[in-house]
């Protein structure tokens, strides 16, 4: 479908069609809408993107991060390193399994955790590392010895080093948001290489249940099943992930064709790195006034992200200011694969105009 022109350009669109129609009719022809194949089936497909041992599909990212962090078995009060710039659902999973989380600054230029910021105490217990907007972060750097959670929620066909984001640190997450280049609408999962946190996943997010015939139950859990009508919208696509990051990284040296030369920060990755593309989000100053004028032209733009210190739960945590440099310059363009070049000449002129 092409736009037409002086019409609204949508910030973000799914790939989606009619290879996920048709699965989704063979879920409703099967009468298996939820904990059947479709889930295996989806799972599987993941490990293998992921390059890991296990993925376990939950409701969504969300879902998953709050079950990464409980299978780690930690204890009340002890410390979760979280980076200061970040959805707040990273930061929030953390309060809500009654632990705490310490922010630490970010590398204004990745948006990405600054590994030479990262400060362990005796109460630290691990670091949630966030691949920011698809970005792989320096996980490497990170103190030896302190398990990493890879917030992996935008970065699904990321690289880091040759290998794939989601298998690089003790267990990741993963989120199938409409904005994501995977999605399921609502959904995320959990990928890991150690089978007794698989195993714990696998129990918390059906009621706790180990076993169902003979019933066991050893400890609650909680419903955070993903069904197979949600799974067979994702398996089609996660099958033909390489082609929609190949797509993505096309519309964004397009866009770094016609940014070319302006006052604008533009999204990279680490030499050796695969960008996960998951927004096309570039640094601006006077982000707001630009985002504004965007917008008043019909072109959807949005913030990067939140600077968390500057949110109420998170405001006694003191300064950081490579989080707030990046909270007030961040700014997400369309970025989607039905952007047509004259979508893109509309936003790279748009830009042109409104940038000082």
């Amino acid at each position: 479908m092409v736009q037409a022109e002086g019409a609204g350009i949508r910030l973000a669109r799914p790939d989606v069609g009619d290879a996920e129609l048709s699965e989704v009719a063979a879920v409703f022809e099967s009468g298996m809408l939820t904990m059947g194949p479709k889930v295996a089936e989806f799972e599987a497909a993941l490990t293998r993107a992921c390059e890991v041992d296990r993925a376990l599909v939950v409701s969504s990212g969300t879902a998953a991060l709050h079950l990464a962090v409980l299978a780690l078995g930690l204890e009340q009060g002890d410390e979760v390193l979280v980076p200061a710039y970040t959805f707040p659902a990273t930061a929030n999973v953390v309060a809500l399994a009654g632990l705490r989380p310490v922010l630490v600054d970010v590398d204004p230029e990745t948006m990405n955790v600054d590994p030479a910021r990262v400060a362990v105490s005796s109460r630290t217990r691990t670091i949630i590392a966030v691949h920011l907007f698809g970005r792989p972060a320096r996980i490497e750097q990170l103190p030896d010895g302190l398990p990493v959670l890879e917030d992996a929620a935008g970065a699904l066909g990321a690289r880091r080093g040759g290998r794939a984001c989601g298998g690089l640190g003790l267990l990741g997450c993963l989120s199938f948001h409409p904005r994501k280049i995977v999605t399921t609408g609502e959904g995320g999962a959990v990928t890991t290489n150690d089978a007794e946190i698989a195993d714990a996943v696998a129990a918390m997010r059906n009621h706790g249940w180990r076993t169902l015939v003979p019933p066991e139950m050893p400890a609650p859990g909680l419903n955070y099943r993903l069904s197979d009508i949600l799974c067979a919208v994702g398996l089609p696509q996660v099958q033909r992930l390489a082609e929609l990051l190949e797509a993505r990284a096309r519309i964004a040296a397009a866009y770094a064709e016609r940014l070319r030369g302006l006052p604008v920060l533009l999204p990279a990755a680490d030499e050796g790195d695969v960008h996960g593309l998951q927004a096309y989000v570039v640094q601006v100053d006077d982000r707001d006034r630009v985002l504004a004028a965007l917008r008043a032209e019909g072109i959807e733009a949005q913030i990067g992200t939140y600077a968390l210190h500057l949110l109420a739960p998170y405001r006694d945590q003191g300064d950081f200011p490579g989080a707030t440099r990046v909270f007030e310059r961040a700014l997400a363009l369309p970025f989607h694969s039905r952007l047509t070049d004259s979508d893109l000449d509309r936003v790279a002129e748009a830009l042109r105009r409104h940038l000082r």
